[in-house]
Parts: structure tokens; sequence; C-alpha cells
């Protein structure tokens, strides 16, 4: 996927976080993946969004097996 496409959808997943608090779980998964994406594409993540995932992970802790 294409680095602003990524970008894009975080973007986006961000929109919806505001709009829709209700969903914030759900949206914290979605971004979690686009993050994950970006780190595979080696790409730098902006602090902003790596302060957002840390302080989403401490209200919502990843499922692990």
């Amino acid at each position: 996927m294409a680095l602003e496409e990524i970008k894009a959808q975080i973007s986006l997943l961000l929109e919806q976080m505001v709009n829709q608090p209700e969903d914030a779980h759900e949206v914290h998964e979605n971004l979690r993946e686009k993050l994950n994406e970006l780190r595979a594409m080696g790409m730098p993540l902006p602090d902003d969004l790596v302060e957002l995932e840390k302080r989403l992970e401490a209200d919502f802790p990843a499922t692990r097996p």
C-alpha cells in the first residue's frame, strides 16, 4: 500500500475517533494496524501518533494469545 494512502487512512481514523468516540476501541485497532504498516515499510512515525498509540494502548491493551 502506498505511503500516502496509509497516511490518508490514518487521518480518517483520527477523525472517526473524534466524531465517534463510542467506537474508540475499533479505531484503535485500525490505527495500530496502519502504524504497523508504516513500521514495516521502514517509515518514521510522527511523534504525536506514537504518543497517541501509547495512550490508547493504556486504555485498550492488545489482546495477546
